[in-house]
């Protein structure tokens, strides 16, 4: 497939927030997580899911809203930037802040559910006065039939995960490389999460992964340096 071509070519980055990991005030963390979207949309990034579920739905919008705006001046200031900003599980602050998408858990609205929501909501009032454009959506796997229903459901594409042990999590089962090879056979690009280091990330690649999808990965080193390394093993 051209698909599957071009993203050999290309790995895609997809950074996934969590300000909790950074030390100090609420204020500080918020700042952090700021800086690191600037710094992750400036090296490059595909994707950024901002993944605060545990803030009531006002901070939310309102970090959302300074990220959205960081994106939206990076893009005036260098044209190439093409880094797309998601919501995790939230459509109705993806919409609120004009974010380009979502993210879906496994348990969350279907992504159908989301384009009738993202198609309606607003047209012809004074905030949108035309229907939004087509929302990024992706989706939260866990097995290759979980891949393939999104692939039916026509997300953009699906965050299969954890295919390795996580240090946080070692209850978690891991899926490992041969159910990874087998969703990536699904007509859907397959972003990998779970475990996912700068040692391992080749052999998921080599299964036919679209893409890296991580928390600390990129938070916690240099973004730059991260993406290099992905794109130019």
């Amino acid at each position: 497939m051209v698909f599957k071509k071009l993203m050999a070519d290309r790995c895609l980055l997809y950074y996934i927030t969590d300000r909790t990991a950074f030390p100090g005030s609420e204020s500080t963390r918020c700042s952090r997580l700021l800086e690191k979207i600037h710094e992750a949309t400036r090296a490059g990034v595909d994707y950024i899911q901002l993944r605060e579920k545990d803030l009531p739905t006002r901070d939310l919008e309102s970090l959302a809203k300074e990220a959205v705006a960081i994106l939206q001046q990076l893009r005036t200031e260098n044209e190439k930037l093409r880094t797309a900003l998601l919501i995790n599980s939230r459509t109705d602050v993806a919409l609120a802040v004009e974010a380009d998408g979502v993210h879906l858990r496994s348990e969350d609205i279907s992504p159908e559910e989301v384009r009738e929501i993202w198609t309606s909501c607003g047209a012809g009032t004074h905030a949108r006065e035309l229907p939004p454009r087509d929302p990024l959506i992706t989706v939260s796997c866990h097995s290759p039939s979980e891949v393939a229903q999104a692939a039916v459901s026509k997300a953009t594409f699906a965050v299969f995960a954890p295919v390795f042990e996580k240090k946080d999590a070692p209850s978690a089962q891991p899926t490992g490389l041969a159910r990874l090879k087998q969703a990536c056979q699904t007509n859907i690009p397959v972003l990998v999460m779970g475990g996912i280091t700068l040692a391992n990330a080749r052999s998921c690649l080599d299964a036919g992964a679209a893409g890296i999808a991580a928390i600390r990965l990129f938070q916690e080193n240099n973004i730059v340096e991260v993406a290099q390394q992905l794109r130019n093993p």
